[in-house]
């Protein structure tokens, strides 16, 4: 008889969602879904709404990174309203993205991904946290991780207004300007986080890199599936997460297609299951293969290690010297494994360090003119950034007035929605046998969507408003009394 494992609810993310893994008569896994049963339904209810009104709206979206969607719907504006903001206003803004990158990567290495390596995979679940990681590393160590979070805050509401939630984003520009004292204020911190991050990845050097288990268990085939990488680059393809085009690699390495964010359409479709509320993006010049991985198949990951896998290098040294060690370690570009992904983390984290001291030494940084006013009539809109958990684009259409008519949100976690799925069947096919299963098991396997950071509220949208759903009835011996379905393929 088929035995069923539920790991419900999953644990160090953000948002719900539980694993379901059945297993055959021989004890090992015959299948896993990855369900995630929450609905945000931004993509409907801003329809009728200023486009303006969409920096501030779309953030709600997400308390862990309001940032990225605040940035991305405001250069979506831009493109609406056909206006090119002034170069102080756009380094300004990369400024503010680079902040939150530091705040948002330390958080995961820290509080959500590095448990399992800090305190250990199959530690009881009580200490496989922040704390566990403190008391592993010491109080100071974890003062450094704070301070690093609370000074880039800091950062983050000098330049955006708030904490959280910014309000600085505007078609054309920026709301307000930096001074001199701001200035300085944000190079401290900046210069201070270059050092927090080379920390971070001394101390990964320690605690993972010189642990042969934990390199075993990284480079183990459980973790381990071969995939497209996508990610935005430079016009060096250098990664890059503020501008760029879309550069998507295949599983060899080699470029496949790259693109301008405006084209995404031609290159991305979404895939639907019926036991989910999430989208499953692919490749369309590659089709929809299933959940495989391979050449053969459209799915492709976009994450911190696919944006390294997609990109030529780092634009700033230490992170660039960070980069190549990564990969002579790992043996060479591209690197498939899923939990390297944590040390991908830390380079970028490196790089947002170091881009945020360039940005906050540039002269124009506090020039005070950080806004072009629109002036022609707004039609459509695409903006794209790399959240910290992948490419996030927003597409606006409006009528005459300016008032949404249509909105289309492809998030990081949504391109990630099909690697996941894979990912945990691969772990739980790699880690059950004959049926033994314990907590210290179940935990490595959400190790394998762990390392992806997924935003879950993020992650659950539909366009426009139908939710692909499929609804059995079973009566008490088993047997299907009836089934409905809408939206449905």
């Amino acid at each position: 008889m088929t035995q069923r494992i539920t790991i419900d609810p999953i644990t160090r993310l953000e948002g719900h969602g539980k694993i379901e893994i059945f297993l055959d008569d021989a004890g090992e896994v015959a299948n896993t879904y990855f369900q995630v049963p929450e609905l945000r339904g931004f993509e409907v209810f801003c329809i009728g709404r200023p486009a303006e009104d969409m920096p501030r709206i779309t953030q709600r979206i997400c308390g862990v990174c309001p940032e990225a969607h605040h940035i991305a719907a405001t250069k979506a504006l831009d493109d609406l309203f056909h206006v090119d903001p002034p170069s102080a206003a756009k380094k300004l803004r990369e400024l503010f993205y680079s902040a939150f990158y530091c705040t948002d990567h330390t958080t995961h290495f820290y509080a959500l991904g590095g448990p399992d390596f800090v305190v250990g995979p199959d530690a009881p679940a009580a200490e496989r946290n922040v704390l566990g990681v403190i008391g592993k590393v010491g109080i100071e160590a974890g003062l450094k991780v704070i301070n690093c979070r609370k000074t880039n805050h800091e950062v983050i509401k000098i330049i955006g207004g708030r904490v959280i939630h910014p309000a600085m984003g505007l078609p054309g520009g920026m709301s307000k300007a930096i001074n001199e004292e701001e200035r300085k204020t944000i190079e401290k911190v900046a210069r201070d986080t270059v050092d927090f991050a080379l920390w971070s990845l001394d101390l990964f050097d320690q605690i993972v890199l010189q642990n042969s288990g934990y390199v075993d268990l990284i480079v183990s085939e459980g973790y381990t599936q071969k995939t497209y990488y996508m990610g935005l680059v430079d016009e060096n393809n250098h990664v890059n997460f503020y501008d760029g085009l879309v550069r998507v690699v295949d599983p060899d390495g080699s470029e496949f297609v790259k693109y301008a964010p405006h084209e995404y359409t031609e290159h991305i479709a979404e895939h639907v299951e019926p036991y989910s509320y999430l989208k499953y993006p692919y490749l369309k010049n590659v089709g929809w293969k299933g959940f495989v991985d391979g050449k053969d198949s459209g799915m492709y990951a976009c994450t911190p290690l696919s944006r390294l896998n997609a990109a030529d290098g780092m634009a700033t040294p230490k992170a660039q010297e960070a980069y190549e060690k990564m990969y002579q370690t790992l043996g060479g570009k591209p690197v498939h494994h899923t939990l390297a992904t944590h040390w991908a983390r830390l380079v970028e984290l490196l790089y947002a360090a170091e881009r945020m001291v360039e940005l906050a030494t540039d002269p124009e940084i506090t020039d005070p003119n950080v806004r072009t006013i629109p002036t022609e009539t707004p039609t459509v809109g695409i903006g794209t950034v790399e959240a910290p958990r992948g490419t996030l684009t927003h597409h606006y259409e409006t009528d005459e007035n300016g008032l949404i008519t249509r909105v289309n949100l492809i998030v990081g976690t949504t391109n990630n929605n099909a690697p996941i799925t894979l990912s945990i069947k691969k772990a739980a096919s790699a880690l059950i046998h004959e049926g033994k299963v314990d907590d210290g098991i179940l935990n490595m396997v959400e190790m394998a969507f762990r390392s992806y950071d997924p935003c879950l509220s993020c992650a659950t949208h539909s366009l426009p408003g139908r939710m692909p759903l499929e609804v059995t009835v079973y009566d008490a011996l088993g047997e299907v009394v009836d089934s409905r379905s809408q939206y449905v393929d």
